[in-house]
């Protein structure tokens, strides 16, 4: 079967070639109105663009890299999904790749290795260093996001990104508003990529101080990973430790549904006897009983920055670029 062109949708919807072209290629102007006839006839003939072709005449492939340490984790997982939605509003393809936060896959991923030609890289590393970043010949544009790679940000790489610190003393006030006292910290890190713990727990800190309350040691929890395993094992140690406590700032949501299931399987009741904040705004949580506050990434405004610095060629020295976040009660 020969190949559809983009004369042949042009054909079907009477229009130029140029709209056709304008749809896919998300440039210039076309009518709310016919642009949905022109998508309708690309999915009934079946047009799929000509990358080489496209990058031969324009420079740019509409292809995105999105490399990502673990999908297992539903916020990588909800963030990439949101990125995709995001990127195909603008005709672009996003390869999504892992690394599990290892060094050697995170240096291969930011140089390209073994994928095609790429409008951008966006990547969310855990081992990388700025000698790494210093290090890179690559020619694609590249934009960090997550905590770790927020001291990154150089010549060479952009950074996207909520104010963490500010976000996590917003979380600890709003415990504090509820008039809860004791509040732990869960997730504090001594090991391993400690960004993410390190400025959520100045912004808990700073939360404290502001209230005149003096921090307690005894109620910061530590664990090795952001997942439920450690939040309820964390949970669990505290209760142990006979510390009181009427609140927990969980440093995510995986953290804090797995401090539910602690709470709940002691018959600890939710928020009566203690209150519950999260971090991320994963969709799970929203539909967890009991249920527990959160603080919204601003995932959908930074996708949208990610890629408004990718489609921008003025962009080429690194910055750091804010977006921001929201408290979500419950």
């Amino acid at each position: 079967m020969a190949r559809v062109t983009l004369a042949d949708v042009a054909a079907r919807v009477g229009v130029s070639a140029k709209s056709v072209s304008n749809v896919v290629n998300g440039t210039g102007w076309v009518g709310d109105e016919v642009r949905q006839r022109i998508l309708s006839a690309i999915d009934e003939l079946g047009y799929r663009p000509n990358l080489a072709a496209r990058q031969l005449r324009n420079g740019r492939s509409g292809l995105i890299a999105l490399v990502l340490p673990d999908l297992r984790e539903p916020y990588f997982a909800e963030f990439a999904s949101q990125f995709v939605s995001t990127a195909q509003t603008r005709s672009l393809t996003v390869l999504i790749a892992q690394t599990g936060g290892g060094r050697e896959a995170e240096l291969a991923m930011m140089a390209g290795e073994g994928l095609p030609a790429l409008d951008g890289i966006v990547m969310s590393p855990l081992a990388l260093t700025a000698s790494d970043l210093a290090d890179r010949h690559s020619t694609p544009p590249l934009v960090l996001i997550g905590e770790q790679a927020e001291s990154l940000v150089g010549p060479s790489a952009h950074h996207v990104g909520i104010d963490n610190v500010s976000a996590a003393a917003a979380a600890t006030s709003y415990l504090l508003a509820s008039g809860r006292r004791r509040i732990a910290a869960v997730g504090v890190q001594h090991s391993g990529p400690t960004a993410t713990s390190r400025l959520r727990f100045e912004g808990y800190l700073r939360a404290l101080a502001e209230a005149g309350i003096e921090p307690d040691p005894s109620l910061y929890a530590t664990v090795e990973q952001f997942n439920r395993a450690e939040g309820s094992t964390a949970v669990e140690r505290l209760i142990e430790s006979g510390v009181g406590f009427d609140a927990l700032f969980c440093f995510s949501d995986s953290l804090a549904l797995g401090a539910l299931y602690t709470l709940g399987s002691r018959g600890i009741a939710v928020p009566d006897q203690v209150q519950v904040m999260g971090f991320d705004d994963i969709e799970e949580g929203g539909f967890h009983i009991p249920t527990f506050s959160t603080v919204d990434h601003g995932v959908e405004k930074a996708a949208a920055t990610i890629l408004d610095i990718l489609g921008d060629p003025a962009a080429s020295s690194g910055a750091h670029h804010e977006v921001p976040y929201s408290l979500i009660p419950r």
